[in-house]
């Protein structure tokens, strides 16, 4: 293995992923346009702009990815826009406030979003011709373990106000986080990346891209257990709402937080070096442990209306997220190990797409959270867990020579 390559990988995505710790769409962003006065329907725009954006855009782009020998500055350019958008979000939480500065982050935002899909759908195929199989979950799962600690520390100093909770301070750090990301775009720069085949002809329909989906039966059954998967994704803004009401304060919302951090520190690697051994059982280990963080959440709030403990709460986050973070370092070795054909940025661009589709449709459980309360939606979710267990048995164990 390419030690330069390997290191120049872990050292990108460290930078892109603390950055995305640091901006986080769910926590760190609604905090502050809540704080700025921003108007709540603008809040609740931020999660499905930054989904939305991330995914849909993923299938156009790779016909251009294809077309290209060299591939890496799709990913270069993609993380330095994110970095610039990163800062707009920072001016515009120091420069304005109320609507205008809520819009003004929005607009920002699906900058960034779109950007973010120029990664994604182009990463899996650099990495898959820089860095040999078998090392690959190790490059994910490092920079996760790496970036959680970091995004643990800031949740500490936030929590224990050594780091104060002012608009200020939370626009500092996006500021920072556009610095991680324009220093992240330089180091991938330097990447060694061999020539790639490109064929632009055979991108020139729109049928070319997702052939892969009618014609390859092993790709039809990762999308359909990503898809069932991303009840791993969801679930976390339900089991919030499952908590007690009575300890609304920051001091909940930090616990949150750092249990969160904790279950990628203590999760990534391991889950990244095991989706090497065979992310096929990775994915089925996931389903089944989010299956039963669900339906256990579920059962207490039909039971007893609520969890009445924040650390009981925070326990059920913690074990969620360690299911989401096998889920997410299972689906991203599988595809990447997959014989695609070479034509990996198309598979990615394509489920992924498929994926963003299916995330905005999942905005319907809050319908569901509306009737019959978080315990329907994590009911809901938790079925959907169980379903991908057996869809992932059906999957090939693409690490086997």
């Amino acid at each position: 293995m390419n030690n330069r390559r390997y290191f120049t990988h872990i050292g990108s995505l460290c930078l892109s992923k603390t950055a995305d710790g640091l901006i986080d769409p769910k926590l760190v962003l609604p905090w502050l346009m809540n704080a700025l006065g921003a108007p709540g329907f603008l809040t609740g725009l931020l999660v499905p702009v930054r989904e939305a954006g991330a995914l849909l855009p993923q299938l156009l782009l790779a016909r251009q990815i294809e077309r290209r020998s060299i591939r890496r500055y799709f990913w270069v350019v993609g993380s330095a826009v994110q970095g610039v958008a990163a800062l707009g979000i920072a001016a515009s939480a120091l420069l304005l406030s109320g609507q205008a500065a809520g819009w003004a982050i929005i607009l920002c935002l699906a900058v960034l979003a779109v950007a973010r899909s120029a990664c994604s759908a182009s990463y899996k195929d650099v990495l898959a011709r820089t860095i040999d199989k078998g090392s690959r979950g190790r490059v994910s799962g490092t920079a996760g373990t790496f970036s959680a600690i970091v995004v643990f520390a800031f949740a500490v100093l936030l929590s224990t106000e050594v780091l104060p909770r002012e608009p200020f301070y939370i626009a500092c750090a996006v500021a920072v986080a556009g610095g991680l990301w324009l220093l992240g775009a330089g180091l991938f720069a330097t990447l060694d990346e061999p020539p790639a085949d490109s064929d632009g002809a055979a991108m020139d329909k729109v049928a070319d891209l997702v052939r892969p989906l009618k014609e390859d039966s092993e790709f039809r059954t990762y999308v359909a257990t990503r898809a069932l998967l991303i009840s791993t994704a969801l679930a976390p803004p339900f089991l919030v709402m499952l908590g007690s009401t009575d300890e609304v304060g920051f001091g909940n919302l930090g616990l949150l937080i750092l249990a969160s951090s904790v279950a990628v520190i203590v999760s990534s690697y391991l889950w990244g070096a095991l989706s090497d051994k065979s992310s096929r059982r990775v994915l089925m280990l996931a389903g089944l442990i989010s299956a039963i963080t669900l339906g256990v959440a579920a059962t207490i709030g039909f039971g007893f209306g609520g969890v009445s403990s924040g650390y009981v709460n925070a326990g059920f986050v913690f074990i969620a997220q360690i299911a989401y973070e096998g889920a997410r370092a299972g689906r991203k070795t599988h595809l990447t190990d997959m014989d695609t054909d070479d034509q990996k940025s198309v598979y990615t661009a394509l489920s992924n797409s498929l994926i963003g589709v299916l995330l905005l449709a999942g905005g319907a459980l809050g319908l569901v959270s509306d009737t019959a309360g978080p315990q329907g939606a994590l009911a809901i979710l938790a079925v959907l867990s169980t379903v991908s267990v057996f869809t992932a048995r059906n999957l090939s164990e693409v690490q086997a020579d």
